[in-house]
């Protein structure tokens, strides 16, 4: 709270006086500092004008400060509401020897009881942000035991035989009221995980003080002694001072956290205060409601064991939960995997095997490096949510850390490979400027593995096979996009002609049954097969007549050309391959080595045809274009000869669908690819 320094001066020397004036009343209660003639001035004066210090400084603090504002007047209201209970019963009832009971002293003075429990929630919700509910039943099981204690030690006394029935009953109010005091305080106490600081300790410690002197008031007198002007008497004004002075001490607003020792021994002090009690019980009767009391309390550390034994198990699952899950995409983690894995292995059988697809994220460190890390982490929640939401039912998702992935589900061989695929597709994004996809590696257990370490061993070695696999095929598609714009650029009427023999190649190839990998090499292939063209003079390419035997050595040459120039990159090793047989017969007639049958690559077969075909139905300055029906007509009539008479077949049923004949390859055929 912020003051002015007159403020504080002027606090500081309230709050002195008060202290003063607080010595002196406990001196002259002690040994009549004064003189016994005084007393009735202290009694009078002194005492009332201590509590009203108390209320008025808790207005001060009102007034001064919004923080806490209803709270305070409302502990304020309670003490002045106390003071003038003192005033009105030295004006009007101290002279009389037999007072009315209850008076209207007693209403103000009971004014203080709502007051202070009130105040008391409302201070409780403003300094502890959150408290859990074991807290609660610490409170609860601090204010019976106390109420047990205070019980045992005044009832018996104030409801003895013979005293009148208004007395105890008024009695029993002040008691009641005073309990339940200690009992707000100490929940209060409790509720601050037993670490009050000093605010809440000094405002805990005043309230709770002024019920001790009750409860200490309330005994003499049962019992017949004169407590009046006695030093406990000074425990009544210091008690609303010490309200007062905590109403200046700085609030800390803490979150409660059940740690350490301090959430068991106060507890433990409680439950052995009631089993004290209920051992005393066995040599001298207590009161009843001490008796009740008691037994209330050890029922309530019952429960608050069970609701602590929950809390932890609660504790317990929480901690697993976090230690299996990923804190950035709240996907299950490397060590989830291991379980869960060891698990899904257990239960594989042949007939539905457990599949384990191991992801890793193509070009997501350039991504990284140019945009920043959180803007990466970004990315990686958003892919995490895509890749579980693609998974679905079907299996469970994982972060294994960085931008690797993994996937664990069981069904069908086809089933997993579906499901890879889409999980693939899921983390893959695309934007200006960058391109993030990614690689994954399938294993299927208990076919290709049967342990945890195998199954993770061989799902990284594939992963990191297809990782290479697309590095390459990534400088292998620019290379190939550069030689295609080099042919185009050189004869732009071959571009059409390329991109039709590739799609037809494509077609064919899927059919006949080549791998992903083959199937690029020879769409590759089919672009690139008249690379070599580009060594070849214009004036033969463009002559419109027939070619002489000297000008078609030159051309039968473009092959060979063709895979020198495709060979200077590594990666087109097996297209500069393909592309070199591409004009060879299999009857061995073809160019440029003569290769017969099944020694020309399947690849190369498929290209030739599509070519031959392509050239066939399309128009030429030297003749005219053939119909698909003789063009295909003339495919049948070369099998054999020129090409290879199943791929033919193949071929000419992709061309007419409603036929759709099963070509079978020997399998001499399917080694030759």
């Amino acid at each position: 709270m912020t003051t002015s320094p007159t403020a504080r001066r002027l606090l500081r020397a309230v709050q002195a006086l008060a202290i003063l004036g607080l010595g002196l009343y406990a001196a002259q209660a002690a040994i009549a500092v004064c003189g016994k003639g005084a007393d009735a001035f202290f009694e009078t004066y002194v005492y009332t004008g201590l509590v009203a210090t108390g209320a008025a400084l808790c207005f001060a603090r009102v007034l001064t400060s919004p923080r806490e504002r209803v709270a305070w007047a409302v502990l304020g209201g309670g003490l002045a509401a106390w003071a003038a209970g003192d005033a009105y019963y030295v004006a009007a009832l101290s002279d009389m020897l037999d007072p009315p009971l209850p008076s209207f002293a007693d209403a103000l003075w009971l004014a203080l009881y709502p007051a202070c429990y009130v105040a008391l929630v409302l201070l409780v919700r403003e300094r502890v942000r959150s408290f859990p509910r074991s807290l609660w039943l610490d409170g609860l099981v601090g204010a019976l035991a106390v109420a047990a204690l205070g019980s045992a030690l005044v009832m018996g006394a104030i409801t003895a035989p013979g005293a009148d029935s208004a007395v105890i009953t008024m009695d029993l109010v002040y008691l009641c009221g005073d309990f339940l005091l200690l009992g707000f305080v100490v929940g209060g106490f409790a509720l601050t995980g037993w670490r009050p600081g000093l605010a809440w300790g000094m405002l805990g410690t005043g309230l709770a003080t002024s019920a001790v002197a009750d409860a200490y008031f309330l005994y003499q007198g049962a019992i017949g002694a004169d407590p009046s002007s006695t030093l406990p008497a000074a425990l009544w004004p210091a008690s609303a001072l010490i309200v007062g002075f905590a109403a200046w001490s700085a609030p800390v607003q803490r979150s409660v956290r059940l740690e350490g020792w301090r959430t068991l021994a106060m507890p433990v002090a409680f439950a052995s205060i009631a089993l004290g009690l209920l051992a005393v019980h066995t040599v001298s009767p207590l009161p009843a409601a001490a008796l009740v009391l008691a037994l209330a309390t050890l029922a309530m550390i019952i429960v608050r064991m069970t609701l602590t034994f929950r809390e932890n198990l609660e504790l317990i699952e929480g901690t697993q939960r976090e230690a299996g899950t990923d804190a950035l995409t709240g996907l299950a983690n490397r060590r989830r995997l291991m379980t869960d894995l060891a698990a899904a292995i257990a239960e594989a059988t042949p007939e539905r095997p457990c599949g384990l697809a191991m992801f890793d994220l193509d070009g997501f460190k350039q991504y990284n490096d140019r945009f920043g890390h959180p803007v990466g982490d970004t990315l990686l929640a958003r892919l995490g949510r895509r890749l579980s939401e693609t998974v679905g039912h079907s299996g469970r998702a994982y972060r294994l850390g960085g931008d690797e992935f993994c996937v664990v589900a069981s069904g069908t061989s086809i089933d997993l490979e579906e499901l890879s695929a889409q999980a693939r597709a899921a983390l893959t994004d695309s934007g200006r400027g960058f391109t993030v996809g990614s690689s994954y590696g399938l294993v299927l257990v208990p076919e290709e593995a049967t342990d945890v370490p195998g199954a993770l061993s061989l799902a990284d070695e594939r992963l990191y096979e297809q990782k290479d696999t697309n590095r390459r095929s990534t400088v292998t598609r620019q290379t190939s996009d550069t030689l295609m714009q080099v042919l185009k650029e050189c004869q732009p009427e071959l571009d059409r002609h390329l991109h039709d023999v590739a799609e037809l190649a494509r077609a064919l190839g899927t059919r006949v049954g080549l791998r992903a990998a083959e199937l690029d090499d020879v769409v590759r292939a089919a672009q690139l097969h008249d690379v070599g063209k580009v060594a070849v003079p214009d004036d033969i390419l463009d002559k419109d007549g027939p070619l002489d035997h000297s000008e078609w050595e030159f051309v039968r040459q473009h092959s060979v050309v063709g895979d020198r120039i495709l060979s200077a990159a590594p990666d087109l090793s097996a297209v500069a391959e393909l592309v070199r047989a591409s004009h060879e017969n299999v009857d061995g007639s073809g160019y440029p080595d003569g290769l017969v049958g099944d020694e020309i690559p399947l690849g190369a077969r498929v290209v030739t045809i599509c070519d031959a075909y392509h050239a066939m139905t399309s128009s030429r300055r030297y003749r005219e274009r053939m119909s698909r029906a003789d063009a295909l007509r003339e495919l049948r009539r070369c099998a054999g000869a020129q090409f290879d008479p199943e791929i033919v077949e193949t071929f000419c049923a992709l061309l007419t669908p409603a036929k759709r004949p099963q070509a079978r390859f020997s399998p001499a055929t399917q080694r030759a690819h």
